[in-house]
């Protein structure tokens, strides 16, 4: 009896060696954070938490009052500048007719030089007018091209394609610079962070790879190791551990090309592969 007692001991000591104790965490997410460029009331939010967004999809609009009507008066300043332009190239061709008549009048000895350099100074006058309308042309174009970019900026678009995590701010509030409006959780900046207790830490190395496991997930789910922390600390900031005991562990991260078909705060079991 003793010796039976004595197998069975040998027998689950070795059982407890081989128990598989996979690595604890969970999944995490970037989310990718969409301020408006310019402060704003907000006219219009188009997007809901949960959504889904692609490259290019208006995610809100800014009230663009200002900056239409900036936009109207480059506009108006260009076309009043053009009116001006016609008018001085019209001038401009008179006087260049009277200065060729009063230069042929000269070489005939029927003209006065008196008549020659006012007609002269008359042709560089207009010369110089239609030099300064083209420059005030070339300012209001700048200026439009200005106002246009403005008005374009208050139509904010996504950058990324992914999932709405959260709306910050609602239609008919006043909307900072460079506060964030939007969320966007894109796809590949999912990974998971797990920790390895201080006794496995020395078998863990960067670009290791890793099997991930969790409840309803797909099978074959494998990530790479990108991130070790350099210090240790005393459980994780959630415990998924299977006691409460306080384990000195350390912080890792592992991720996929493409992100990981996980949602954040997920729990999941890491193993080597």
């Amino acid at each position: 009896m003793k010796r039976f007692a004595s197998v069975l001991l040998l027998l689950l000591a070795a059982c407890g060696q081989n128990e598989d104790h996979p690595w604890l965490g969970y999944a995490e997410g970037e989310d990718a954070f969409i301020a408006a460029p310019q402060a704003g009331w907000l006219a219009h939010v188009n997007v809901h938490r949960g959504d889904q967004v692609k490259t290019g999809d208006v995610l809100f609009t800014l009230d663009n009052s200002n900056q239409t009507a900036t936009r109207d008066q480059a506009e108006a300043a260009i076309a009043l500048a053009e009116k001006q332009r016609a008018a001085a190239e019209a001038n401009l061709a008179l006087a260049q007719k009277e200065l060729v008549r009063q230069a042929n009048l000269l070489r005939l000895n029927a003209g006065t030089k008196q008549a020659y350099d006012v007609a002269k100074a008359n042709y560089d006058a207009n010369v110089a007018q239609v030099g300064q309308i083209d420059a005030q042309i070339a300012n209001a174009r700048a200026g439009l091209s200005g106002a246009a970019y403005q008005l374009a900026q208050r139509d904010v678009t996504s950058r990324t394609t992914g999932r709405v995590e959260d709306v910050y701010f609602r239609t008919g509030e006043y909307a900072p610079a460079m506060t964030p409006v939007v969320s966007v959780l894109p796809p590949e900046n999912v990974y998971v962070r797990f920790f390895v207790p201080e006794t496995e830490f020395a078998h863990v190395k960067l670009g290791q790879r890793v099997s991930i496991k969790c409840d309803g997930c797909a099978h074959n789910i494998a990530a790479t190791v990108t991130f070790i922390a350099q210090q240790e600390e005393f459980t994780p900031p959630v415990i998924f551990s299977q006691d409460n005991r306080a384990k000195l562990v350390f912080k890792i991260e592992a991720r996929a090309p493409g992100g990981l078909r996980l949602n954040p705060g997920q729990p999941v079991e890491v193993r080597p592969l």
